[in-house]
This record gives structure tokens, C-alpha cells and sequence, in this order.
């Protein structure tokens, strides 16, 4: 390790951004990870019947950034894909986002664009100021759309009220008064052609890079291991780097039960299904939507949130930004770490996000 100049802890987006750029400008690196592949939580595989899966949940890439595109695009071609999500309300499956089609649909209605909003306007419930999720969704639709569609989701995947989770999380979630049923509108939605395993292992691609996988950094830390680095950058979680020195921060977990159904072309009209109101999954992905890939057969996923588990994501409340900022003063007074990405700093980021963020921090590192 004599040789090597920096550490990186972690081989998901965060890491391997920040490993291939500092590579690339001639610093020597060792890239680890705990788990047994690159990837981190974007990692997909083949599965034992031959279906592209996402072992860890659908990671769909989209972003209006044209550098990160372009960044990316260096290490993958791309196969187009825009995402649509259905939402199961009472045994029907609406348009989600709540569009035009959905209220049409729902009301027994015929509204046009233009009476679509009009009709948000009426059923709305003023909220000044917006701060909560809950707040967000009343001022939009009203009580009755919040209470078929938002309220008992949220309660699901956060364990909480929307009343009780910041603004931003349901800002996330558009309303159309046309029948646009993507779920996103980047200038770029598309998945790596060959999936992303294949895209990480080319970004890992280097002769100034080592990757040592099943390798726990914390362990590590403790044998003395990570020492001799000019430079060390942590993507896991920041309170982990710190012992849990101010309490633990909390992260909203994951269970996944993926199932193959044989002969089965198609299982679902579109990608993802979500379940607000029944079941204690949130939602049903089927992978051959996002891959393009043709098979007799077809894999889905259903994702269980829960509190115990590795740390998905952080729970965006006042109280949990509070404890981060503790976290974040520390952080700054090391001058040989750098903490990036969603668990580093405790950030509700989407893919393009933390390649945004990871190719920040390592202009910073270069300079």
C-alpha cells in the first residue's frame, strides 16, 4: 500500500467517480468496499434464470445535467428508457404522477387541460408556509388525492406522517394537468446499455486503481490499516466515521423479495406499480421494462421499507439535520478526509446527484 496515495471507501457512484477522476489526473488509488462487488446499491447481475435484475431495488438513471451525462457516457452506451410508474388505488391502476388521465379516470370525469386545473385549484388546501410533506401535497391536490395516493405511501416508506417528514420529500413528486404519464422529465433518462456493473467495472478500469472488495473499512481502520494515505475519502455513513460519537443517525432501510415468473412475457403494463393503501410492500418493479432485455420469462421485485437494515435513506426531518450538521462540523476540521455521497452527507440524492457531487470533490482534491 506503500505506493498508493489515496483511499477511497465505498465502490458505488461516490467512490468510483471520485477514483477514476483522480486516476485519471496521475494520483495512485485503493479503492474498498465490505460487499463482493462494485457497484454499491446500483449493482445489478444476472439473475439464476437469466433476467437482468437490480438485487438492491430499480435504479433508473435520468438527469438534466449535461456534464454528468457526458461524464458518464465515457464508460457506457445507452439504451433510451423513460420510466412510468401506475398506482394502485382500489383495484385500479391511475397514472402516477397525478395527471389529467388520472382524474379523468378516478371522478368518472372528461376534463380537459385546462379544467384539469382548475379542478387542482378547487380541491386544493391553501397551506402558508409549506413545511411540511404534508403541506406540499395539500396545497397541490387536495385532501381527498393526498389520502389515496400520498398519505399511507409515505407512512410505509418512512415509517412516519407526511406531516412529519421535510417539504422536499414530496416537492420530489410532480402534478400535470396533461396526460404526460412519465415520471420524470429529464433532458436524459437512459440505462447503461449493458447495465451497471458493466459501466462501474470500466470506470474502475485504470492502472492507477486497486479495487479490494469484501474489505470493511472499519476493521480495517481498527488494524491500523488506513494509515500511510495522503488521503482518505469516506462515501458510508458519516456517524459510522465518528463512532456514533453524537448518536446514530437515522436512515430508513429496505427488504427485497424478488420472484421469477416463468413463461411469463410480461407481468405488468409498465416498470413499477405502486401499492399505497394495501400490502406491506410499496411497490412492484419488473426489470425487463428497464433493461429492454427480451426473455420468456420475466423477474420482479417487491420492496419492503423497514427501520433495521443497511442504510438507505436518511430520514429528512429538522431534528436529523441537526444531528448531521454536528456530524458535518467535525467532518470539516479533517483535513484528511473527505466525505461524499447520500450516507457521507446525509443527503436524499438521486444517481446524477452524487456524480455531480463526486466529480466536485475531486476538483477540490486535485487543486
Amino acid at each position: 500500500m506503500n505506493s498508493l496515495e489515496v483511499l477511497i471507501v465505498g465502490a458505488g457512484f461516490a467512490g468510483s467517480v471520485v477514483a477514476r477522476e483522480l486516476a485519471d489526473a496521475g494520483r495512485r488509488v485503493l479503492v474498498v468496499d465490505r460487499r463482493p462487488h462494485i457497484g454499491g446499491n446500483a449493482h445489478d447481475e444476472v439473475d439464476a434464470h437469466g433476467v437482468l435484475i437490480h438485487p438492491y431495488g430499480p435504479h433508473i438513471f435520468h438527469t438534466n445535467s449535461q456534464r454528468v451525462f457526458d461524464w458518464l457516457s465515457r464508460f457506457t452506451a445507452w439504451l433510451p428508457y423513460e420510466h412510468r410508474v401506475r398506482s394502485v388505488v382500489g383495484g385500479v391502476a391511475y397514472p402516477f404522477p397525478i395527471n389529467r388521465r388520472t382524474l379523468n379516470m378516478l371522478y368518472g370525469l372528461d376534463l380537459d387541460e385546462a379544467g384539469a386545473a382548475a379542478y387542482f385549484e378547487r380541491v386544493r388546501e391553501a397551506r402558508e408556509p409549506v413545511r411540511s410533506s404534508e403541506d406540499v401535497v395539500l396545497n397541490s391536490v387536495g385532501r381527498d388525492l393526498y389520502e389515496k395516493f400520498f398519505l399511507h405511501y409515505t407512512r410505509k416508506q418512512w415509517g412516519l406522517d407526511p406531516s412529519e417528514l421535510k417539504a422536499g420529500v414530496a416537492a420530489r413528486i410532480p402534478v400535470r394537468c396533461n396526460d404526460d404519464d412519465r415520471y420524470f422529465t429529464d433532458t436524459h433518462q437512459a440505462m447503461p446499455r449493458d447495465g451497471y456493473a458493466s459501466m462501474f467495472a470500466n470506470m474502475l478500469d485504470h492502472p492507477n486503481i486497486r479495487v479490494e472488495l469484501g474489505v470493511d473499512f472499519l476493521d480495517m481502520r481498527r488494524r491500523g490499516a488506513d494509515r500511510g494515505f495522503a488521503h482518505t475519502v469516506f462515501t458510508g455513513p458519516i456517524d459510522a466515521w465518528f463512532e456514533y460519537c453524537h448518536g446514530r443517525l437515522p436512515y430508513r432501510s429496505l427488504r427485497f423479495e424478488h420472484e421469477h415468473l416463468a413463461d411469463t412475457e410480461r407481468f405488468q403494463e409498465t416498470g413499477t406499480w405502486n401499492y399505497p393503501n394495501d400490502h406491506g410492500f410499496t411497490r412492484i418493479t419488473e426489470f425487463k421494462h428497464l433493461t429492454g432485455q427480451k426473455h420468456r420469462g420475466t423477474s420482479i421485485v417487491r420492496e419492503y421499507p423497514q427501520a433495521e437494515g443497511d442504510p438507505y435513506y436518511p430520514i429528512p426531518r429538522a431534528d436529523n439535520e441537526a444531528l448531521y450538521k454536528r456530524y458535518e462540523e467535525m467532518g470539516e476540521r479533517e483535513s484528511a478526509v473527505s466525505f461524499v455521497g447520500r450516507l457521507a452527507q446525509y443527503r436524499y440524492y438521486n444517481m446524477d446527484q452524487v456524480v455531480g457531487a463526486a466529480l466536485a470533490a475531486a476538483e477540490r482534491l486535485k487543486s
